[in-house]
């Protein structure tokens, strides 16, 4: 009796602490993704983020639990048969290692996770989240690769006849007599491909796999921009696809749609690979415990589809007249079809995709619908996309051929549909997308409606979680500008410098517009995906990073292009906190930098001259780009990058652990700043050259004793240019916080509220809702590289900072810095603890500031105190206020430390 009342007495008091339990956990990622459908890493990492009860302030996580189960069921009878972590003290909650059973290939994982609160009190299980183990050994692949017999091996572009053929379909099948208990097929297709199950699409995806460098390509060294074709390592992308619902007892169709892609590209910007090929293995487990595996091989048939030519650059013609009806219907049989045969294999390894696909985003209906005097239609969209136009419900005769022409300042490619005729016909693209704002319709049937066409807004499905708004609607809508042309570049989880002429992905495109995107964007598993690309496209004999990864032989650049190898993974380590990554990069850090010192001389002095055919090339030793004003020397930005890539790889290596190579790489950093001093600053003129050169010196940063000379040297050159910038894409990233670090924040604001040339504000006078590639509108005009200064937005005059000492903003610091003729700005983000935000408002002579600090994070709080010195939190005394460590005044802030929750400062 009396052991049944302690055990009674036991469950009332944890029933009582779950019940008053201030912390829930929420959105569970695995490997940064939700409920992934593929993962190959064999120890993957759980996250999830801790919301408070509200008005909760100085709440932490002090323990987590953790239970994987293999299946739903297990995982809801509480059977964790994986993994149960017990109790653990930490305060860990994102990128928690697997420690359970070993996983198996194919196998599924239901999880969940609960967590003690400063006070002990334990949380409600959160809700179930899962992920899928792929194929983790080579041999698990008993699949064969295949193509369509009418093409070769080699890429059509290199072959004799260099037409596209039309795209191939592929179709297998089979019978299913047993209950299912489960079926997944693991499948990949390059270019791209699409699956289909018994006459059905099979998912949402499309242009998928993401691409990488699949495999080796000749003549790499005899192209406009050279290189050898000697990388650390090249891979192929797989997805995972759940058909157990889709099946069903008796015959089945699987069927597959391949298009070219990057992978059979015509020569362009690119260099092909090879003809397009397809593989794809169904493991089906049934009820009884057996399994049948259906596997790609010559067993399946393959024939020419509607789709006539498809190319990444030239676009794509679709011929209905030549459809299949019920092509994977298994009720109609594939009669005339040929044999699949079997293709090479690229040198790529194989790997899960854990990295988001590209999806229809958005949907656009028309604005405005004008016919012409010819009888074509011009529609007008209202801002540049990239993707497609969905043409529905066409009536029309057998044979007639509907343009769509998609304009743009840039190559486009083009786009037709031929009718069937008999009855409404829709079509939209698959295997490429296009670039537009307004698109000409030829050779309509009948009256063009408004119900008869929509744009699709495609892109790489990443999610946006900052959020930036201020006083001055020009600035607002810079933002917005900058964040259509960096969703208009997304593809294949990776950024392209344009999304229309050369859809390649710019390593110097990329690292000065990473910081940016991370303060708007959850590109974790983008970045994750697209920093492994730059590091499997290092040369693993020299170190040297290309202009471009995935490769493609049309990146020009330079030194500042290679030195994404190590810009991308700090910053990546700054927003995310991820060692692993850091880790995982860290060789391919130190050999770059290995490989940058060839280039430097007797002084310190980098100046990379790279030969192309006995030449010094152009296009691999550029220094700026794209400069507003002239551009600095050459060796002066290339000296630059050699001091900052010796920086931040002497801070990975601390963060490592790495104590030698930090005091090494941090030596080569001052020596290199010292040398950078001596050559370039001329102290008659108080200069270190033109174009943006004192940005970057301020950046190093400058001896005590000629910085003022210098920021009043900034100062000139800025009144010089009328208060307009003067940089090119990486001064600019740095000029509006460097002016703003050095006591010119006006002029920085000045800079940005431009309104002619060169500015911002002139490319929307112009009618941009994309930012551009060059201030005066020259060549591509959706390009999200100078974006890369827009962090003054969220970090100077929002104010709300990562301290680098504790990445991941495990500690924040807030200090705004407003501008005169702003009256209110804020900035949210979503950070590995969660949501934080700023928001500030200036009423008369007071400051108003509302603040949000996730749990598990604290903040360091700057005040700007306008006028006299009375702090207040919302009207109540900041010394009683809770959560709240109030520091004075100090260079005009009222300074506060404060833990996680809600807070509203003002001062008078």
């Amino acid at each position: 009796m009396k052991l049944k009342s302690g055990i009674s007495i036991l469950l009332s008091f944890l029933f009582v602490l779950t019940a008053n339990a201030t912390l829930t956990p929420v959105r569970l990622t695995c490997e940064y993704l939700v409920d992934p459908s593929v993962i190959d890493a064999r120890h993957p990492r759980l996250s999830w983020i801790n919301t408070a009860a509200p008005g909760e302030r100085g709440q932490q996580q002090t323990a987590y639990q953790i239970r994987v189960a293999s299946s739903a069921d297990k995982l809801k009878k509480e059977q964790a048969d994986l993994w149960d972590s017990g109790k653990k003290k930490s305060s860990q909650s994102f990128l928690v290692r697997y420690e359970g059973k070993p996983l198996q290939s194919r196998q599924e994982c239901w999880w969940q996770v609960r967590v003690w609160d400063a006070n002990g009190k334990i949380s409600d299980w959160s809700e179930p989240a899962r992920w899928n183990m792929g194929l983790l050994n080579a041999d698990e692949w008993k699949a064969q690769w295949i193509g369509a017999p009418w093409q070769g091996e080699e890429a059509t572009a290199k072959s004799a006849d260099k037409t596209l053929p039309p795209a191939p379909l592929f179709r297998k099948d089979f019978t299913v007599s047993k209950e299912i208990a489960s079926a997944k097929i693991y499948i990949s297709g390059l270019g791209y491909f699409e699956l289909y199950l018994n006459g059905e699409k099979v998912g949402n995806d499309v242009l998928v796999p993401n691409q990488t460098n699949y495999g080796k390509r000749d003549d790499l060294d005899v192209t406009r921009v050279t290189l050898d074709d000697n990388f650390r390592g090249y891979n192929v992308l797989y997805l995972c696809y759940d058909l157990k619902e889709a099946l069903k007892q008796g015959k089945n169709a699987l069927g597959c749609l391949l298009g070219n892609g990057f992978y059979n590209a015509a020569l362009s910007w690119t260099m092909p690979y090879g003809s397009p090929r397809l593989i794809a293995q169904l493991h089906i487990g049934y009820t009884d415990g057996s399994e049948e595996v259906i596997t790609s091989d010559t067993s399946w048939k393959v024939s020419r589809s509607a789709i006539v030519l498809d190319g990444i650059y030239q676009g794509e013609h679709y011929d209905a007249r030549l459809e299949q009806p019920d092509w994977c219907s298994p009720d109609k049989p594939a009669d005339g079809w040929e044999s699949a045969v079997v293709r090479k294999a690229p040198e790529g390894e194989l790997q899960a995709q854990m990295s988001h696909s590209d999806k229809v985003m958005e949907v656009l209906k028309p604005k405005k619908i004008t016919q012409l005097e010819n009888g074509n239609y011009k529609v007008d969209f209202g801002e540049e996309i990239s993707g497609w136009v969905h043409l529905h419900n066409m009536q029309g005769e057998a044979g007639r051929k509907v343009e769509i022409r998609y304009i743009c300042e840039s190559p486009n490619g083009s786009n037709s549909y031929t009718m069937k005729g008999g009855g409404p016909e829709s079509y939209a693209a698959r295997f490429t997308w296009f670039v537009f704002r307004e698109a000409e319709i030829i050779n309509w049937p009948g009256e063009l409606r408004e119900d008869n066409l929509t744009a699709e807004a495609v892109y790489t499905e990443i999610e946006t979680t900052g959020h930036f708004e201020c006083s001055n609607p020009l600035f607002n809508q810079i933002n917005k500008i900058w964040r259509r042309s960096l969703t208009d570049n997304s593809h294949g989880s990776i950024i392209s410098d344009c999304p229309h002429r050369e859809r390649s992905a710019y390593t110097g495109d990329g690292q000065v517009a990473c910081v940016t995107v991370m303060h708007n964007y959850d590109a974790a598993a983008l970045y994750t995906k697209w920093i492994k690309d730059i590091l499997l496209a290092q040369n693993k004999a020299t170190g040297y990073v290309p202009n471009g990864a995935p490769w493609q032989p049309g990146c020009g650049g330079g030194v500042a292009w290679g030195a994404a190898m190590n810009i991308m993974p700090w910053e990546f380590y700054l927003h995310n906190a991820d060692k692993d990554l850091l880790a995982a990069n860290y060789t391919g850090m130190k050999e770059q930098l290995r490989y940058m010192q060839t280039w430097v001389d007797s002084d310190g002095i980098m100046l990379s001259q790279i030969k192309s055919n006995g030449n010094v090339s152009e296009w691999h030793n550029l220094g700026e780009w794209c400069p507003a004003d002239g551009f600095p020397p050459k060796d002066l930005v290339h000296t630059f990058y050699l001091w900052r890539c010796a920086d931040l790889t002497a801070k990975a290596a601390s963060a490592l652990g790495e104590k030698k190579d930090a005091s090494l790489f941090s030596a080569l950093a001052e020596k290199t700043r010292q040398a950078f001093h001596k050559r370039f600053y001329n102290p008659v003129t108080k200069t270190y050259g033109p174009s943006g050169s004192n940005i970057f010196a301020l950046v190093m940063g400058v001896p005590d004793e000629v910085k003022k000379d210098v920021q009043e040297t900034v100062r000139e050159e800025v009144r010089a240019h009328n208060g307009h910038l003067y940089t090119g894409i990486f001064g600019t990233q740095f000029f509006f916080e460097t002016l703003a670090d050095n006591g010119m924040n006006e002029l920085a604001y000045e800079a940005m509220n431009k309104k002619d040339m060169p500015g911002y504000g002139w490319w929307i006078s112009q009618g941009a809702t994309t930012t551009w590639e060059e201030w005066n509108g020259n060549n591509s005009r959706n390009h999200p590289m100078f974006g890369g200064g827009f962090t003054w937005f969220y970090r100077k005059m929002a104010g709300l900072n990562s301290d680098q000492q504790e990445p991941g903003y495990k500690h924040i610091i807030i200090k705004p810095y407003p501008p005169k003729a702003i009256n209110y700005a804020s900035y949210s983000t979503r950070t590995p603890f969660g949501q934080a935000a700023v928001s500030w408002e200036k009423q008369n002579n007071t400051f108003k500031m509302d603040v949000e600090i996730p749990v598990g994070s604290r903040a360091t709080v700057y005040l700007p105190v306008i006028s006299g010195k009375t702090v207040k939190e919302c009207r109540s005394g900041i010394k009683q206020a809770k959560g709240v460590k109030y520091n004075g005044i100090q260079d005009g802030y009222a300074v506060m430390e404060v833990s996680s929750g809600k807070y509203c400062f003002e001062t008078d």
